[in-house]
């Protein structure tokens, strides 16, 4: 047996299964980091798991739609740096409040969390900790490919 490492067979993913894997890593992510701040942010409530996947689904396409729109309008004020920075600002500043009333209309009761504060927090919680995990996985597909160039 040879213990020379070969690379399997190169298949090309879909553009369907990227989004599929890119959304369902996210909302794994979400799970965690909105089930990690139950645990240790009182003001944080969400009274069952299965309520923390739903939730964590509803912030993946919150923050997919905010994200989009920051985009649009960075894109309408290309060129006008100073009127893009303040509605970046603007969009991302008012959608906390938008995801504070979004998740109260569809969860009522049985989700909480917090106040403005805590929803910045943990939206940037979120968002760290995907970047964190793409960087991750960029890093081990680069230490891949140098292996097998050796």
């Amino acid at each position: 047996m040879s213990t020379d490492k070969k690379p399997a067979i190169a298949v090309t993913p879909t553009k369907r299964q990227l989004v599929f894997f890119s959304w369902t890593k996210d909302v794994l992510i979400y799970i965690i980091v909105l089930n990690l701040f139950v645990e240790y942010n009182a003001k944080i409530i969400i009274d069952s798991f299965t309520i923390s996947i739903f939730t964590a689904v509803l912030l993946k396409i919150l923050l997919e739609i905010i994200l989009k729109l920051e985009h649009q309008v960075a894109a309408f004020f290309k060129g006008r740096k100073v009127l893009q920075i303040f509605f970046a600002w603007i969009i991302l500043f008012g959608s906390k409040f938008v995801i504070l009333e979004i998740v109260d209309i569809v969860f009522g009761e049985h989700v909480e969390l917090g106040k403005f504060v805590d929803v910045i927090v943990l939206v940037i919680a979120l968002m760290v900790a995907r970047e964190i995990f793409q960087q991750i996985y960029l890093a081990l597909g680069e230490r891949q490919n140098d292996e097998y160039k050796e």
